[in-house]
């Protein structure tokens, strides 16, 4: 089935090229967010990410900057003029975060959420749509038509990972439904490896085999020290692990046909 290819900004996702969002979990600085953004930039992401309000298993987590997050985040648009994309977690934000973002984020728990699906239907911001992690496809190409029949036709989707009876990785990356997703729908997909794995060790192989599977593009996690990040260190690329990804990446895109029909 043909591709329907959605812009953010002026990046277009579901065309002939594979995109990478990249960028933190979470912005945690000013230098933190500008540091990741030069450097992901200059090696090939063209889109950014990075959360400001976060939903997290422990109450006690890091929850983001949430509105004080926000200066920063035009700073670094300013200077990279990069195209930002960062989650939504409930219907009131969408008016303090429509004029922040290029385009919004449903993560996980929320793909469930018709409330926050009806009112992104209503927004003219592209929507990036996550899997949720115990959601089977079909519900999961459902809920992207609670956005679509609200009239918001651009909405991409994330295949981030299932919960499985596996517990070597944090999820079960589901190579099988971007593969599906590509030939019986017309959204296009986007792979995170990051939250498939859990683990910084896969997510350089798995993005790959996304790609190869027909991904869109990627979203990857990336911090200029996992160690100290807020939140998902464990999960997040180096510098250096992002640059071995995107030359791998520029190796493999030309030799993997990208048929939309």
């Amino acid at each position: 089935m043909k591709t329907n290819a959605v812009k953010i900004g002026n990046i277009e996702i579901g065309g002939d090229r594979v995109v990478t969002i990249a960028g933190p979990c979470s912005v945690e600085s000013l230098e933190q967010f500008q540091q990741t953004a030069l450097f992901t930039q200059e090696h090939g992401a063209t889109l950014l990410r990075g959360g400001l309000f976060k939903l997290r298993t422990r109450p006690d987590s890091f929850q983001g900057l949430g509105v004080a997050g926000f200066s920063i985040v035009e700073d670094v648009k300013t200077q990279t003029q990069m195209p930002y994309i960062s989650e939504i977690t409930d219907t009131r934000q969408v008016e303090e975060l429509n004029d922040v973002v290029d385009a919004f984020q449903v993560g996980s728990r929320n793909m469930h959420n018709y409330a926050l699906l009806k009112e992104l239907g209503q927004t003219d911001k592209p929507v990036l749509l996550k899997r949720g992690f115990s959601g089977l496809i079909d519900e999961w190409l459902h809920s992207a038509d609670y956005i679509v029949n609200g009239g918001n036709e651009n909405v991409i989707l994330c295949e981030r990972g299932i919960r499985t009876f596996e517990t070597k990785t944090r999820n079960t990356f589901d190579i099988n439904a971007i593969a599906y997703v590509k030939q019986f729908s017309s959204f296009p997909v986007i792979a995170d490896p990051s939250h498939g794995t859990g683990m910084r060790e896969l997510v350089i192989p798995v993005a790959l085999a996304s790609i190869a599977a027909g991904a869109d593009g990627l979203i990857v996690e990336v911090h200029p020290n996992p160690a100290e990040a807020k939140s998902d260190g464990y999960q997040a690329l180096t510098f250096e692990d992002f640059q071995q990804l995107m030359n791998q990446v520029k190796k493999i895109e030309p030799i993997i046909k990208r048929n939309h029909c």
